[in-house]
């Protein structure tokens, strides 16, 4: 039965997928899993997550072919299967193989997911699977989701350990959350001539980091004392970038440039040109940078 004003799951046309009972499961599930992989979707009609779910498993179902068989479940009519497999929360998805449950999530996930795990079952994942991974690890680090960036990263690299953008992409999550020494490992996992913006970003900023003071309270007190003391500011934007205070190390260099252009052989715009590569070329640090470092190369 469905809530007033919701209607049930539009049942899909498809010689790979059916809806199932607890009185078919042997047949379709398990009988039929040793011949290819069958898919369970175990959903009720007021779950609103499997509204969502079970429209994506369709689609990536019927793009393998016949590779896998979808057989959908509605726990509130068929609890008997469900129960033995310990299902607590919907939608929950089984993976059967030769008779056994091999794989399975809770949850409505993101098609590019889905993807990777059907095609764990039918075989590699294709460029197109992996490509969804990264570009859902690079929104998530847009938004700050460290832990789902990192997550879809590591689905890419299961399937493709030597893909350098998803080494790029894993690096970078390593290294907004904080963890060096974790960035520094995959960034080792990367030929040392691989070139990624993101790979190159972390090369960067891991730099920046075991080059940083570990202090910066001197360095704060002979700037309050002299303004002019380059060496002091200098150390001051190391310590701060090494720390991934970005912006604040560019204005502090900057600061540098604006006073005296090429002081002790113009390392003030060395060290604001790996400031920039740290932050990503893209970003807005950079970007502000570059355009302040025109404005006062070029006044």
């Amino acid at each position: 039965m469905s809530l007033i004003g919701e209607k049930p799951a539009t049942p899909t046309k498809s010689e790979h997928i059916k809806d199932g009972t607890d009185a078919s499961f042997m047949a379709d599930v398990i009988e039929a899993s040793k011949t290819q992989p069958v898919i369970v979707d175990f959903w009720a009609t007021w779950c609103g997550p499997c509204r969502t779910l079970t429209p994506t498993i369709e689609k990536v179902v019927n793009a393998a072919k016949g590779a896998v068989k979808l057989v959908k479940i509605d726990v509130d009519a068929n609890p008997g299967f469900a129960g033995q497999l310990r299902v607590q929360s919907i939608p929950t998805v089984y993976a059967f193989v030769d008779g056994r449950p091999v794989d399975a999530f809770q949850g409505a996930l993101p098609e590019s997911q889905v993807k990777v795990f059907v095609e764990k079952l039918t075989g590699p994942a294709g460029p197109s699977a992996i490509d969804d991974l990264i570009a859902l690890g690079k929104e998530s680090l847009e938004i700050g989701d460290i832990g789902g960036a990192a997550q879809a990263f590591a689905q890419a690299l299961n399937t493709d350990p030597t893909n350098i953008k998803a080494l790029g992409g894993m690096a970078r999550a390593y290294l907004m959350g904080g963890d060096l020494e974790g960035a520094a490992e995959v960034v080792a996992m990367a030929p040392a001539d691989a070139k990624d913006p993101d790979l190159d970003a972390a090369r960067a900023a891991l730099a920046l980091a075991e080059s940083a003071p570990s202090e910066t309270a001197a360095f704060e007190q002979r700037l309050a004392a002299n303004a002019d003391d380059h060496e002091a500011r200098f150390e001051l934007a190391k310590a701060l970038a090494g720390a991934g205070r970005l912006d604040e190390a560019a204005d502090h260099l900057l600061t540098i440039i604006a006073r005296d252009r090429t002081w002790n052989d113009d390392a003030a715009r060395k060290q604001l040109l790996t400031v920039f590569e740290a932050a990503g070329p893209t970003s807005e640090t950079a970007k502000q940078g570059r355009r302040k470092l025109s404005s006062i190369l070029f006044s």
